[in-house]
Formats: structure tokens, sequence, C-alpha cells
């Protein structure tokens, strides 16, 4: 699991972007890769896995 915050989120085009709290690495995050609802500035868990254009955040909780 990585920590990170959620730098961006759009609710409406159902994608965002998080930081991560460790190495400052940004990850995209779908809101298929949500168990929990996100805002700006969240702190929230997650896992990596691979997509088209490079890692994605999924399994993505509020901490």
């Amino acid at each position: 699991m990585n920590n990170g915050t959620v730098k961006f989120f759009n609710d409406s085009k159902g994608y965002g972007f998080i930081k991560d709290t460790d190495n400052d690495t940004e990850y995209f995050v779908h809101v298929t890769g949500l168990i929990d609802e996100v805002r700006e500035n969240d702190s929230v868990t997650f896992d990596l896995k691979e997509g088209r254009k490079g890692l994605n955040a999924v399994n993505v909780k509020l901490a």
C-alpha cells in the first residue's frame, strides 16, 4: 500500500491524480479505481497497477 494525497479529482469526468507522499510522484486515478469517494486534498492509501500510459492508482481508500 502506498500513501498519498488527492491533488485533483474531477467528479464529472471521473478521473484525477494522486501525489505519493514518499516520492512526490503523481499517479493517474480513474473512478473505477476508487473504493471510497475522494475529494481534493484527501489523504488516501492506494495500490499501483500498470495501465495503458503508465502506473495507475487503484484500490484507493481514505486514510
